[in-house]
């Protein structure tokens, strides 16, 4: 155990030792891929923070379901049992509110000052009703069930319409998917970009140092003491961009945090957004640092073969 430690160390020791030669070099390098892994870390951050606001704004579409004119309030108020049957059939919780006809019209004289119109009428035009406001649909999956759920509710007897007032559940759970995969589309292809930087930075490290190598390879030593300071190099350099990105994206929250908060304070609303917290900025570092050995691997198993 002593004895693989020491390598270890001495291998890291070395490839800070070759980075310090070429300081500018390493510095370029690493803004290089900082910038690179600035622009998934960013929208990760937005993400992140819009993630608790999205389901809080989607969690209650409205179904309203209208009796039949003609259905008698008895057999409109037992369509509560099937109504209750279908939402567990799709394991959806729901606020079940009966609304007579004599309360819906009340409220409609009440809200549109129709009153002396509808008066006129000698009778109520308006059906016995229930509005249910659904929980639980925090994605586009989600959304879409309400069609369903509401095919089986037309279906019921006695029932004439239902309204659904969840367009905008399905429009903000699309927005919020394209922005999930543009997303993922644009960290593969940034990380393809980070693995090709740290690849280039170690091919030219590997033919700088090929007489000391060659040397090496004289005296006896193995192929793994000669990669492991490459394989550092590789991860110290992600990791030292994944630090740089992560504070610049943390510089970058404060002046739009100031527009924001202009913003929100139009719709007397308070909205800011936070750093990532310690477990993501860890696992952050971990993946920009395992990008940087894995362009290390791949040059280093190139390049070397072809000095042997």
């Amino acid at each position: 155990m002593k004895t693989w430690l020491r390598q270890h160390l001495s291998a890291i020791a070395d490839a800070f030792l070759h980075l310090g030669k070429a300081p500018g070099s390493f510095a370029m390098n690493v803004l290089v891929v900082a910038i690179a892994l600035a622009l998934p870390f960013a929208g990760l951050t937005i993400l992140e923070n819009i993630r608790p606001v999205s389901e809080q704004l989607a969690v209650q579409p409205e179904v309203s379901v209208f009796a039949k004119i003609e259905t008698s309030r008895e057999k409109t108020t037992a369509l509560a049992t099937p109504i209750r049957t279908i939402l567990q059939k799709y394991d959806k919780q729901a606020k079940l509110r009966f609304v007579p006809r004599e309360q819906a019209l009340d409220d409609l004289k009440g809200k549109t000052g129709l009153a002396d119109a509808l008066t006129t009428l000698g009778q109520n035009p308006l059906p016995d009703a229930y509005v249910l406001q659904l929980s639980g649909f925090k994605s586009l999956a989600d959304a879409n069930q309400i069609d369903a759920i509401t095919e089986e509710l037309k279906a019921l007897p006695g029932v004439d319409s239902v309204q659904v007032d969840s367009d905008w559940v399905k429009r903000l759970a699309a927005l919020l998917h394209i922005m999930r995969l543009v997303l993922l589309f644009l960290a593969i292809t940034l990380a393809v970009v980070v693995v090709a930087v740290v690849f280039n930075t170690v091919r030219l490290q590997v033919l700088t140092q090929r007489e000391e190598i060659a040397v090496a390879k004289l005296v006896g030593a193995t192929n793994a003491f000669i990669h492991r300071p490459f394989y550092y190099s590789g991860a110290l350099l992600g990791l030292s961009a994944g630090v740089v990105a992560l504070g610049g994206v943390a510089l970058g929250l404060k002046p739009l945090n100031q527009a924001i908060a202009e913003f929100a304070q139009l719709y007397a609303s308070e909205f800011l957004l936070l750093p990532l917290d310690l477990s993501f900025t860890f696992a952050l570092l971990a993946v920009s640092a395992g990008l940087g050995l894995i362009g290390a691997v791949l040059s280093v198993r190139r390049h070397l073969a072809r000095l042997a």
